[in-house]
């Protein structure tokens, strides 16, 4: 292309005249019998140049967790009736009993305004999280945990999530990023012993220290190093590290440390170079009987004015004696696959339940503000421009939910999918983040005024830290959720690159890239016959039914272009945009049949039918564009169009929501239904009648009901009854507190009526007025 510089220009050209010599040469080699089917030596190089190369950290991320209902979607033929046999989810009598009691508890002793302004959470608050087990939810009853399941912790977290962000964060990084799973599938006997029952009871408060400066979302690149020697006869390291954005670190009692390890000497017995995982004590124990000098936690970051712990850990010439490993001198250099397995399950759990903690209290706090609130003498519910927001609060809430009820059931069935983690880390808290902008511009005035009525600020203010930690979004949507699945869920790529990483094993690759080919083929019979079909598929009143029809269309479609795309070989891994377009088609695909999940085991609820169109229009619509993206930006000369005349022949198909629907959505979540009820299930509601959220769920109701009241009086012509009159009255007192926002005669303890507030010049009086009167 013109503009391009000569070198690029070679680069590409050469590029270009290897994929095409690759795909002659497969052409060829597929038109033969099976017996002739050899794949040429020089096919096979060519393959051999293109096909993406594994490092060793890609390849302990791929050798870790499991593969679950992805591997479905890149089949090209998942169901929603397969995900209804295999999945199923329900809360323990125990864990139910501990959201409805020890939560609900700790709930009520959070002040979420107080915890912003001191920047902690009050001692009490410590104790009860400690005492009551709150950092010991996943570690088994054998130690002293309470053994919950990833629902569990996932429902517990919800509702912490939604009074108060900081004891959320305080809770959810124990059981997800904290040392103790680590230690239970890793650690030895001695450890495991030691340290669990600690961290079960509180005893110990645990840390992870994994991002440095120079290596954040690239952990894989730190600095951080370890030398393996001998200090007064004891085997250890000699390390030297400087983490940072280290939740709980400032009041870790234990901290968990990812650093690289060299042994020059040669002084390991079992075990090898490479990345390692130890845990670090702050005082003298069992493992470090001398303690660590220049081992330090703290100080404090400032995240955005969360009042979360989050600060440094830094080690200065530390000697770790080996004991500290976890898993001992054995599992030195195996920290990278630990952590993937680790990050797998925690990450799909902690962080998603934070981003539909935000799309359910927008739910339950602005839905009923909305309709208690009234502007030109009607409730701002019944305005179309609110409508809209309302509406698509209400359809994100049922996505998240609906993708976190069916990720916990995967983890039920003892499965720990990495790429669904990613998807579920970067949709949840996407999604978490829109309901809270959303809501925010429903509750105007009310949703910036900061002070204990307020219910927004804290989660609106917060929303970038989620966005950012355990894998950035934008690298997680354009690098691990396709990069990763791609080559880890397709059902034949993974053999056939390691038949070529491995050696010349050409049978292994003949065999393999025959099934990419058939898988090719299959998938585009499928896109062809599934996209009539569903041209003949009406909606009706079986909207599950429409919709899984067109699911498995572009699911088809899905499958197809992800073959067609590997003929950009390693060229996929840095073609961001590409990957995060297939990225962005996988995720939608999952949380389509995440809803039709939900819809099937739940549509008893009336209305319910009416958020599973608007959700899967939402759904249907962003596939498309993802679609359309890669088609318009596909690399490789005609591949886009030829992608899109056999997916889309008919152009665009999907479209927006109605404004109809969205006023039936925005409707149900505003008024007491069914709905609503299900959408906002296990948010806490405070008992104190002060609380405005209370107030609104108390209000909201009478608000519906007095309006009825008030709109048969005027239909009727007659004056309201005295039961009428009394509801209407109570509605009007609740209305009137609820409108009410915070006021404050200082902030920061500053008087902003000051002598430095006096003016201390003057100006003369201007002398023309009654001159250009006259005139």
């Amino acid at each position: 292309p013109t503009g391009v510089p000569r070198t690029s220009r070679n680069t590409m050209l050469r590029t270009r005249a290897v994929q095409r010599g690759v795909m002659r040469a497969i052409a060829r080699a597929a038109t033969r019998t099976p017996t002739q089917r050899t794949y040429i030596t020089p096919a096979y190089n060519l393959a051999k140049r293109i096909m993406p190369k594994i490092s060793p950290t890609e390849e302990a991320a791929l050798n870790s967790g499991t593969i679950c209902f992805d591997r479905d979607l890149f089949s090209g033929d998942p169901t929603t009736k397969s995900l209804l046999a295999r999945y199923k989810i329900s809360l323990s009598a125990e864990e139910q009993s501990f959201i409805d009691n020890e939560t609900h508890v700790l709930c009520e002793m959070l002040d979420n305004n107080q915890i912003d302004e001191d920047q902690n959470l009050p001692p009490a608050v410590w104790k009860f999280i400690r005492e009551k087990k709150f950092m010991g939810l996943v570690i088994p009853k054998a130690y002293g945990g309470l053994g919950f399941s990833g629902h569990g912790h996932a429902k517990i977290v919800q509702k912490i999530a939604g009074r108060n962000g900081a004891a959320a964060v305080s809770v959810m990084v124990p059981n997800s990023l904290g040392p103790g799973e680590l230690l239970y599938h890793h650690g030895t006997p001695e450890q495991k012993d030691h340290y669990l029952p600690r961290l079960a009871h509180g005893i110990d408060i645990p840390c992870f220290g994994l991002t440095g400066a120079a290596s954040g979302s690239d952990a894989a690149s730190m600095r951080d190093e370890g030398v393996v020697c001998m200090q007064d006869g004891v085997l250890g390291m000699r390390v030297n590290f400087s983490k940072r954005y280290i939740t709980l670190a400032p009041v870790a009692t234990c901290v968990g440390l990812a650093f690289r390890l060299r042994d020059p000497e040669k002084l390991l017995t079992a075990g090898k170079e490479g990345i390692t995982v130890a845990l670090l004590p702050t005082e003298a124990n069992q493992f470090a009987p001398n303690g660590l000098p220049g081992f330090k936690t703290g100080p404090r970051h400032n995240p955005l004015g969360a009042a979360f712990m989050n600060g440094t850990v830094v080690g200065n010439d530390v000697f770790i004696p080996m004991a500290c490993v976890i898993g001992g001198e054995k599992q030195t250099g195996f920290g990278w696959k630990m952590l993937m397995e680790c990050l797998g399950e925690g990450r799909g759990i902690s962080l998603p339940a934070g981003g539909v903690a935000q799309a359910k209290m927008a739910l339950l706090g602005v839905g009923g503000y909305a309709r208690v609130r009234k502007q030109f003498k009607v409730p701002i519910a019944s305005m179309e421009g609110v409508q809209e927001k309302l509406a698509n609060i209400g359809t994100l809430t049922y996505q998240v939910v609906a993708m976190t009820d069916l990720f916990g059931a995967i983890l039920a069935d003892k499965e720990k999918p990495p790429v669904v983690s990613a998807i579920m880390k970067l949709l949840c808290t996407e999604k978490g983040r829109t309901c809270v902008n959303e809501a925010m511009d429903v509750a105007g005035g009310a949703g910036i005024s900061k002070g204990p009525a307020n219910f927004l600020a804290s989660a609106y203010t917060a929303v970038p830290i989620a966005i950012t930690v355990e894998g950035a979004n934008a690298l997680t949507r354009s690098m691990m959720i396709y990069g990763q699945g791609l080559t880890r869920s397709h059902p034949h790529l993974l053999k056939l690159v390691q038949a070529i990483q491995h050696g010349d094993d050409m049978p292994t690759f003949n065999h393999e890239l025959t099934n990419i080919i058939k898988h090719a083929f299959t998938n585009l019979g499928r896109s062809v016959t599934r996209g009539i079909s569903v041209q003949i598929q009406p909606k009706g009143n079986d909207v599950a039914a429409y919709y899984e029809a067109n699911l498995s269309r572009l699911s088809a479609n899905f499958a197809f272009c992800a073959d067609v795309g590997l003929t950009m070989g390693g060229g996929i891994k840095t073609a961001e945009f590409i990957s995060g377009r297939y990225a962005d088609i996988l995720s939608n695909l999952y949380m389509g049949y995440a809803c039709l999940w939900f819809y099937e085991r739940n549509k008893h609820v009336k209305g319910l039918d009416k958020v599973l169109d608007a959700a899967m229009a939402d759904v249907c619509k962003n596939t498309q564009e993802a679609f359309f993206g890669l088609f318009a930006n596909f690399p490789i000369p005609l591949m886009g169009p030829v992608m899109r005349v056999c997916t889309f022949p008919r152009g665009r198909e999907y479209h927006n929501t109605t404004d109809k629907l969205r006023r039936q959505v925005s409707n149900l979540v505003t008024t007491p239904t069914e709905v609503r009820a299900l959408l906002t299930e296990g948010c806490f509601v405070s008992k104190d009648p002060q609380d405005r959220i209370n107030q609104i769920v108390r209000a909201m109701p009478l608000a519906c009901q007095a309006d009825e009241y008030l709109a048969a009086c005027r239909k009727e012509k007659r004056q309201p009854t005295d039961a009428e009159q009394a509801v209407i009255n109570q509605a009007e007192e609740l209305r009137e507190l609820i409108i009410q926002v915070d006021v404050f005669d200082t902030l920061a303890g500053k008087n902003h009526r000051g002598e430095d507030m006096k003016a201390t010049w003057s100006v003369e009086p201007f002398q023309g007025s009654k001159e250009q009167a006259a005139h």
